[in-house]
């Protein structure tokens, strides 16, 4: 009889996580349901600005993922650890000069700009792959939390993807210059002590925050020059 109630209960669970997956997904569907570009085409026949239009939405889809990924964690895992002292200057993107402020960043050549913007998406592709097999063993983690973990990995890459089409456009028949930086944390994340795995967790998701940050402004400055000649 308990078998049965504890087999009940298991399923019970399986069909809460998949009706939650399936809320989150129809919720998130008028974002992610068009692709940046066309696959599978030699070309992209979608016009820069509404290739804008897509990237800027993305970014901005993912960049709040991103939050809503870190303060779930920080809310169950970081409080009263003082995480937040010693996550600062601690990305592995710190090797990347990229503007500090709005100002700066108006003061930067879009060339610049959109050289970062893909360093910054090339150097995540790595970290967001690993965060998404390695989370899964944190105690009692959250399937939100593996959720959005899956959920910007994909999309990191559907706006890499986007961005090299767009740099396509603004350049065409140019070769790409692909600077990223390496990361090297994925030991951190596999640590047996679990306070110091935590913190790399938290390191991790707090520079993921910090840098869709950044890549959210970029984008909104580079569509406004582009394709609006800077007047909005």
């Amino acid at each position: 009889m308990l078998t049965t109630m504890n087999k009940g209960a298991s399923l019970k669970g399986v069909l809460l996580v998949v009706l939650l997956v399936s809320n989150m997904f129809l919720s998130k569907k008028a974002v992610t349901s068009l692709p940046i570009c066309p696959s599978g085409s030699a070309g992209c026949q979608v016009s820069l600005g509404n290739l804008f239009d897509r990237a800027v939405k993305l970014s901005h889809y993912i960049h709040s993922l991103s939050s809503e990924i870190f303060n779930e964690f920080d809310e169950r895992y970081a409080q009263g650890r003082g995480f937040i002292t010693k996550a600062i200057d601690g990305c592995h993107t710190s090797s990347l000069t990229t503007p500090e402020d709005k100002e700066q960043a108006q003061q930067t050549h879009h060339d610049e700009l959109l050289n970062l913007v893909l360093g910054v998406l090339r150097s995540w592709n790595d970290p967001l792959l690993h965060l998404v097999s390695e989370v899964q063993s944190i105690k009692e983690a959250p399937d939100t939390i593996l959720w959005k973990a899956m959920e910007i990995e994909q999309q990191n890459k559907r706006l890499l993807e986007g961005m090299e089409k767009i740099v396509g456009q603004v350049h065409p028949g140019e070769t790409e210059n692909e600077v990223y930086s390496k990361w090297s944390g994925l030991p951190s994340l596999q640590m047996a002590d679990e306070d110091s795995r935590l913190f790399a967790f938290y390191n991790l998701l707090h520079c993921l925050r910090r840098d869709s940050h950044k890549i959210d402004n970029y984008l909104k400055l580079l569509k406004c020059r582009l394709i609006h000649d800077s007047n909005c």
